[in-house]
């Protein structure tokens, strides 16, 4: 990205319990302006890997064109599976080496979901550490876990 991004989006995401409730949420926003949005979401029964990559997922779906984007997340998980695993499941048929033996990549829709929302961004990845202080990762961690508690509440 010679330019830079035109959108930062900071992601994170939150789960009572892995399996359990769980949250996420983003931020976006836009380098010029410095206009902000931000979303939050929950799920009844979920995990927190689920929820990270749901945050990235909601973030990217809310661009509404091709766009240069610079994600902020405390999520090795996502940043590495985003760029470095992720075209390997792809070429080994959504499998993934365990020991010996292929394995089906856990989160599968979730992955194929994200692949889809890369491929219409130029994407880079930059990896805070999570409760370190960082203003939008704990904003985003606020919206998550509330967003988790309220759908541990909903019936």
């Amino acid at each position: 990205m010679p330019d830079g991004p035109e959108v930062i989006l900071f992601t994170d995401g939150a789960c009572r319990g892995n399996p359990g409730p769980g949250g996420w949420a983003y931020i976006l926003r836009h380098v010029a302006t410095g206009a902000e949005r931000e979303a939050a979401g929950g799920e009844k029964l979920t995990t927190n890997n689920q929820m990270e990559l749901q945050g990235l997922i909601q973030g990217l779906a809310a661009l509404t064109r091709p766009t240069q984007v610079e994600v902020v997340t405390d999520s090795t998980y996502v940043a590495k599976g985003s760029h470095e695993w992720l075209p390997n499941w792809k070429r080994n048929g959504w499998r993934r080496r365990e020991g010996k033996s292929w394995k089906p990549v856990k989160n599968e829709d979730l992955w194929r979901r994200l692949d889809e929302l890369l491929s219409r961004h130029q994407v880079t990845f930059h990896v805070v550490k999570g409760h370190s202080g960082h203003a939008e990762n704990e904003r985003c961690d606020e919206l998550a876990v509330a967003a988790a508690l309220e759908a541990a509440q909903a019936s």
